[in-house]
């Protein structure tokens, strides 16, 4: 017998919250009322069970990527194929990107049964963006995922290429290898987004540092899929180019994925210092006013 999820308008009346387990969306949709309705409907339907769906290839999602997989599930398979383009670069499995699929799986749903304006679907910071025709959404970044205040805004147009918004890093719900407060990355898709964020976030490191307090994933978690691998626990005071040379290696790697087309920009922060990575127009939001509009990554 399927498992039926929590499913309730929040208190403003426009967001939809679905909860099952570690899932946890909040969406929203814009849109005429009949539209959004049976938008609304068919996120509830196909979320209905997904967990189920994932948990039964658990196994297979805890190892290591490879090219070819005998993953079943739509959304399984969607994590796998996120994963893919960094599996010969180093350890990484399907579930680097689960987040970002599960949100991408949802939106899919609502756009196959309804027509909107605009949509999102958040899971814990992964966004799955829709934008209609003259739409916009404003993303806005924190110092860190665990405190409040917004530091800039990131806005994404409809003639944009971005559809997915994912953040990475050692304050976040995931356990990471790397020292990054928070990277977010933006690309054509939030499973392509979740993945290379928590490619980044690895990357922005100081190896051997004295400073850095790091634990075997497993003794933090037993079934964790990183194993017996070091993850970051705490960092303690770090010099001014120390920070630059952390951010810098997680630069790099971001500049790689930029270029092959695997995202379409990316901010990495760390102990208050931020850079960004992608197009001029990203850059250029330095000296924006931060306005948050619609979420927050």
């Amino acid at each position: 017998m399927t498992r039926l999820p929590q499913i309730a308008l929040l208190s403003d009346g426009r967001r939809l919250h679905l909860q099952d387990g570690p899932i946890d969306l909040i969406i929203e949709a814009r849109g005429p009322v009949d539209e959004v309705r049976a938008a609304y409907e068919a996120a509830a339907h196909r979320f209905t069970g997904l967990l189920d769906e994932l948990c039964a290839e658990l196994l297979e999602l805890r190892m290591a990527a490879e090219k070819r997989t005998a993953l079943k599930g739509v959304v399984a398979r969607r994590m796998h194929a996120a994963v893919v383009p960094y599996a010969s670069d180093g350890f990484i499995t399907p579930m680097a990107a689960v987040a970002g699929s599960v949100a991408e799986e949802i939106l899919g749903a609502m756009l196959g049964a309804a027509t909107l304006d605009q949509a999102y679907v958040n899971n814990g910071g992964d966004i799955a963006l829709h934008l209609g025709r003259g739409e916009h959404f404003t993303v806005g970044l924190m110092d860190r995922p665990d405190r409040d205040g917004v530091m800039r805004t990131l806005r994404i147009d409809a003639d944009d290429p971005v559809r997915g918004i994912a953040t990475s890093g050692r304050h976040g719900r995931s356990f990471s290898l790397g020292i990054a407060d928070a990277v977010t990355v933006l690309a054509a898709r939030a499973s392509q987004a979740d993945a290379a964020a928590t490619v980044i976030a690895n990357a922005v490191d100081l190896p051997g540092h004295s400073a850095i307090i790091r634990h075997p994933a497993n003794e933090l978690q037993p079934d964790s899929d990183l194993g017996a691998r070091l993850v970051t626990r705490g960092v303690g005071e770090l010099s001014q180019n120390e920070i630059a040379a952390a951010l810098e290696s997680g630069s790099e790697c971001a500049r790689q994925l930029f270029d092959r087309g695997l995202i379409e920009g990316a901010v990495l922060q760390l102990c208050g210092d931020m850079l960004v990575i992608g197009p001029k127009d990203i850059e250029r939001q330095r000296s924006r006013p931060l306005v948050l509009e619609n979420a927050v990554a």
